[in-house]
């Protein structure tokens, strides 16, 4: 039944991380892009300052301008920046312009100033004050470099009248003028500019074919590289044309992109956020909806752009209205909440009390079969010491038995060898007697040469015996030592002197007299050398031969 349950439950959860993965695939774009608009916002200090710095640095370069007439167009630029952040600085630069150019007389700086001030008027949402001035200024007196200016500035401000237009003769007269100062503006352009394929896209869209629109300029845009402001204006011009065409979420993705840079830009007077918060509130997403508005009021304000101001008017306090509805609602479902987990937290409060009386019974219980389990498990520990013992008493022993063994067989032939080396060497000391050669007989038992062989040939046997019982004994022996202080025999398969010491140790000759027998020895030299070694060791050399014994040993 367990089995079941838990087959059931990771089914479940497959199956919900299923379609997860598969909600998240169709919102990832979108998701991202909503996040990165988030960090973007959240930045908006960081790329205010930067704006901030880049109108300083355009600021002192004004002032630095010594020629009047480049003191009259370094305003200008300065002003352009300040049209999309403070139209008050703008206005104020603008009619620094217009008066100006009064002071050097000049038809020409005068227009470019009064186009300026209509610029940031318009912007404002002056209308009657741009037309004025405008109407001043009739196409043939306008210079032709600035052409363009003045047909984007009819063309914005007719468009934006049709916009806000109550009577359809009226705002289908400023669509048909919006139409004409269009037109103008692309014969004007060059047709490889990024602003010749934006208001094109725009021609189109308001001639019904927006997907034509949006095709160009999004292969115009394909690969190439242009500022934030720029990416700002062409996304949302591609943000209406999906719009026009009902593609919502293409349209929502352009909006998303035109909002992001307008924040990366630092500009505050810009109409993609707003519209984006518009599309979001439709979906159900008050939460986000809320914020944007918030942050295009704070900046329509900030830049003293009237007329965003009352476009967000419009739509904010309804926003505003369901977010706090909202608000209302999660407070009260949290209240709901709170007051089902303090029902459940008194529930849990009388099941643990029942439980604890439980466990007191059941803690009286496991108390007495506790000690009894501690005292079998002390039983057992010392059944263990003892089995211990044991099996160390039975390796020694079968230790024991097995050199045993194999030096009493060596044992047996050393002796076979003897007796007959022995009887060799009596042969020859009787021929010697029975040729009366005395004198050589003398001679013959004085020498030592034969007691050396036999004492070479001994330890020679000895070695080989100790070595194949011990095989790996030389390296095991040099690891408990210092590397710089290990032995290495000159002959390999031979022991030296040190060696065949802890050999004798390591086979149970420990006294220091019975070692110095076996070797011929003094037992200050065999008691030397064992001290030297000691000092050699890695480790504490007071457990040296102790982790002597332990080499090769039987398991």
């Amino acid at each position: 039944m367990k089995s079941l349950v838990k087959s059931l439950i990771l089914l479940f959860i497959a199956l919900a991380i299923g379609c997860l993965g598969g909600a998240a695939k169709e919102l990832s774009d979108v998701d991202s892009l909503i996040a990165e608009l988030d960090r973007a916002i959240a930045n908006r200090d960081v790329y205010v300052k930067q704006k901030r710095l880049v109108l300083e640095d355009m600021r002192r370069e004004v002032y630095r301008q010594k020629d009047s007439v480049e003191y009259f167009h370094a305003l200008g630029r300065l002003m352009d920046q300040f049209i999309s952040f403070n139209t008050d600085s703008a206005l104020a630069l603008a009619n620094e312009r217009v008066a100006m150019a009064r002071r050097l007389g000049s038809d020409e700086l005068k227009c470019h100033a009064d186009l300026s001030l209509a610029h940031i008027q318009m912007v404002m949402g002056m209308y009657k004050e741009t037309a004025d001035i405008l109407s001043r200024w009739p196409y043939e007196r306008v210079p032709q470099y600035l052409h363009p200016y003045f047909f984007h500035i009819n063309r914005t401000l007719y468009g934006n009248m049709a916009d806000y237009a109550i009577r359809d003769e009226d705002r289908e007269r400023y669509l048909q003028l919006t139409d004409i100062y269009r037109d103008s503006i692309i014969h004007l352009q060059n047709t490889e500019s990024l602003f010749y394929f934006i208001v094109n896209a725009d021609r189109l869209n308001s001639h019904g074919q927006p997907a034509r629109g949006a095709n160009q300029l999004t292969n115009y845009l394909r690969g190439k590289d242009i500022g934030d402001h720029d990416h700002a204006i062409a996304a949302y011009t591609l943000s209406e044309s999906y719009r026009l065409t009902g593609d919502t979420e293409n349209e929502k993705r352009q909006l998303i992109i035109s909002a992001i840079n307008d924040m990366q830009s630092g500009v505050r007077e810009y109409v993609s956020l707003r519209k984006l918060a518009l599309m979001l509130y439709k979906e159900g997403d008050v939460k986000h909806a809320y914020h944007y508005l918030t942050i295009c009021m704070e900046d329509a304000q900030k830049c003293n752009a009237r007329l965003r101001m009352l476009e967000i008017n419009d739509i904010f306090p309804v926003v505003n209205e369901v977010y706090l509805d909202t608000i209302e609602q999660q407070k009260t479902r949290l209240r709901w909440s709170l007051a089902i987990v303090c029902l459940l937290a008194a529930l849990l409060l009388v099941a643990i009390y029942l439980v604890c009386r439980e466990m007191k019974k059941v803690r009286a219980s496991k108390k007495v079969v506790t000690d009894m389990n501690a005292e079998l498990q002390a039983l057992n520990r010392d059944l263990e010491h003892s089995n211990d013992k044991i099996k160390e008493a039975n390796q020694q022993i079968a230790e024991n038995s097995y050199l045993k063994e194999e030096y009493i067989a060596r044992y047996m032939d050393q002796c076979s060898v003897y007796i007959e080396k022995m009887d060799k060497y009596r042969k020859s000391l009787a021929k010697i007697v029975a040729g009366g050669r005395m004198e050589d007989l003398r001679k013959y038992t004085k020498t030592l040469t034969q007691l050396d062989d036999e004492l070479r040939a001994f330890y020679d046997s000895f070695d080989d015996t100790f070595l194949k019982l011990f095989p790996t004994f030389v390296d095991d022996f040099n690891a408990l030592l210092q590397p710089d202080e290990r032995i290495v025999p000159k002959n390999d398969g031979k022991l030296n002197t040190e060696l065949r010491i802890f050999a004798l140790i390591r086979l149970g000759i420990t006294d220091s007299v019975k070692i110095a027998q076996f070797l011929r020895y003094s037992v200050t030299t065999i008691y030397n050398y064992r001290t030297r070694v000691r000092n050699r060791a890695a480790g504490d050399r007071e457990l040296l031969e102790e982790e002597l014994m332990k080499i090769g040993r039987i398991r």
